[in-house]
Order: C-alpha cells, then structure tokens, then sequence
C-alpha cells in the first residue's frame, strides 16, 4: 500500500513550521536561539518569546505581539511580517491541501485562495514590481523546501499527461487504475496537479486504498462534469463530493502552477505544491520523480516534459539515469514522434536501459519494475 513519510519527520531541526513544534521546542530545549520559525502565528506565546533566548532565531512572517518582536528584535533575532493583504502566505512551511486551495468554493471558485492568488499574480505579474517579484520567489522557495521535506524516503514515480483527457473517457480511467496500481505498488505519485491525465493519476492514488468498486463509481460520478469549463466550480465540487463519500483516501502529490492559472488544481492529490514560476515547477516535478516517469498521451507539454526528463539522463547531471516509460505505440511514433527520438538519444548512453514504449497504462508499472524503478 501507499506510503509517505510523515511532514516534518526529517527536516532540520532548527526549523519550526507549527505551533506544536513551537510548543515542543520551546519546552524541550528551553531556548529558540538559532532556530527558524516559518509562518506560525504566535500572538499567543508573548510569554514564552519574552521568557525565552531567541538570539540569532528567524521568524519568517510570524504574526506576534508589538511586544515580542520588539524583545526578539533587541537580542538580534531577524523578524519578517506577515505581509497584509496578500492571497497566500510566501513564508508557508508547509506545502497546501486541496481543502485549502478550494476554501469557499461554495461561493464560486472565483472566492477561492487558489483563484484569489492567481488573480493577484495576473495583476502584479507584468508590472515589474520587484517587491510582488520577491514574494513570488519566497513562496516558491518555501514551496520546495515543505515539498522536499514532505518526500524524503519516499518512492516517487511521475505520471505525466494532457490536461485535456476529459472524465468520462476510457483514457482517464485507464489513467485512474495506473495511479492506482501504482501506489499500491508502495510508490508515491507525483503528478503536475492540473486536470485530465493528472487528476486522473491522483485519483487513482486516492482510491487505492478502498475496493475496486469506489474507483468504478467515482468515475461514473465524475464523468457528469467531465471538463473543468465551462464551470471550474461545478468541475471541482464532483470531486469534493466524492472525497466526502470517501474520506480517508490514498496519499499523492500534484506540483501546478499558476503561471497556467486558467487550469485549477485537481483535488485528489493530498499535497499540493503549487508553484508561480513555472520552469521551477517543471523541473522540480521531474527531479524528485526518483523511481521515473510514466508519460501518457499527451501534446506540448507532454513533449516538453519528455526531453526535460532526457536531458539530465541523458548527462547523468542528476546519478543514474531513471527509468522513461511511453505509453501508447501509435501517438508516440506517428502522432507525436518522440520515442524514435528519445530511442536515438539513448543509443549506447546508460539511459538505453532505462527507457521503454508500451502499449496500454495496464503495462507500465511492470515496465517500471523491468527498468529499476
């Protein structure tokens, strides 16, 4: 069965991303000296602050008393605001759960943190405010950091493909049992956390582990709102529903973005690392895809991820090469030509032996074993 690693379990220690690990420290150790506090609101420990050493300590956009920052301030701790009015938190420790991304969604997706933060990024995006720029990077670099820490030890096989394969279709159920055989072959699925193949994949990994009649309904259900448009609040409320009908569902990972703001966040994937710069995402997604990739049908995107993945196998800049597995002979060799490309690539590199083409989804996970994933 799927597994991840706890949050948190393998971070360094100085770093405190909650208040119980504020509380635990702070008890523990007697002393915040040298630590990092990352987005805890601590309004209510004004007599811990002031009663504790917190020499050379961070506070990354901890809310706190005038008080307390002024004491934490005169012993040289460095103090970062919480910053008023923004969508989202750039000091975040912790990467987002779908529950908050979609937070009032029965108002309309308009009224949610995701469509919130995406509407604040169109605004400030072409103006060349190096202030909202610097935001953008901090978050992003959080982003990683909460989702580097979240993955250590874990198995993790990406699952690449369109955003446009509809609920509904045969694809996106095939799709859907790839997800799923595959967390519970122990993997952990990565996905780029959009809709189509990857909500499919995230699906499947929130289904594994119930009996195979939950993943035969949710996709009946889902097929009544097949596509994110018109309707991205009607689109994401089928799920939501199906995620009420069975709590408790198998853990995996979406990395979107909102650089490609108009395609919202699928809610299958427990953790959300959702980034705005794009190259970051894109590249992050693939590098900790340790045990590979499955690639399925898909356009440019799909292309691009492809040979994104290659280059690094290709030079070995990562290790060793990880395992490349194609699905569907006919759109990877007629339609959309790559595999004869990626195959004269690979010719006489260490990567020949770690890529595959197969025919159906129902394939790849043995292909994944058959190349050492």
């Amino acid at each position: 069965m799927q597994t991840m690693p706890a949050h948190a379990a393998h971070h360094d220690d100085r770093e405190i991303e909650t208040l119980e690990e504020f509380d635990a420290t702070v008890s523990a150790r007697g002393t915040l000296a040298g630590h990092r506090v990352q987005a805890v609101d601590l309004t209510d420990r004004t007599r811990e602050l002031l009663g504790t050493d917190t020499t050379g300590a961070v506070f990354l956009g901890c809310a706190m008393r005038e008080e307390a920052a002024a004491k934490v301030r005169a012993e040289g701790a460095l103090v970062f605001p919480p910053v008023p009015d923004l969508p989202f938190d750039p000091y975040r420790g912790l990467v987002y759960s779908p529950d908050e991304l979609f937070t009032s969604l029965a108002d309309g997706y308009e009224a949610t943190p995701d469509a919130r933060a995406y509407a604040w990024f169109q605004r400030t995006k072409a103006d060349g405010d190096i202030y909202a720029s610097m935001l953008r990077a901090v978050h992003d670099d959080s982003v990683s950091d909460a989702l580097d820490e979240l993955l250590t030890g874990a198995r993790v096989v990406g699952v690449m493909g369109g955003h446009a394969m509809a609920r509904g279709t045969e694809e996106y159920a095939g799709a859907a049992r790839l997800g799923r055989e595959l967390a519970r072959a122990g993997f952990t699925v990565a996905t780029g956390g959009g809709p189509g193949a990857m909500e499919a994949a995230n699906l499947g990994a929130y289904a594994a582990p119930f009996g195979d009649e939950m993943l035969t309904e949710s996709l009946e259900l889902l097929a009544k709102a097949p596509h994110f448009t018109p309707s991205i609040t009607q689109w994401a409320s089928a799920a939501f529903e199906i995620r009420a009908r069975w709590p408790q569902g198998g853990r995996s990972v979406g990395i979107p973005t909102w650089f490609y703001g108009h395609e919202p966040p699928n809610a299958f994937a427990s953790h959300i690392a959702k980034y705005f710069a794009n190259a970051t995402r894109e590249d992050g997604l693939l590098a900790r895809s340790t045990a590979g990739v499955v690639f399925l049908p898909g356009a440019a995107g799909t292309v691009q991820e492809i040979f994104d993945n290659a280059t690094p196998n290709y030079y070995e800049s990562r290790g060793e090469p990880t395992p490349m597995v194609l699905v569907d002979r006919t759109h990877w060799t007629e339609r959309l030509p790559a595999w004869p490309l990626l195959r004269s690539l690979a010719r006489e590199r260490s990567m020949e032996a770690r890529i595959a083409l197969v025919e159906r989804i129902e394939e790849a996970p043995e292909a994944l074993k058959r190349l050492g994933g």
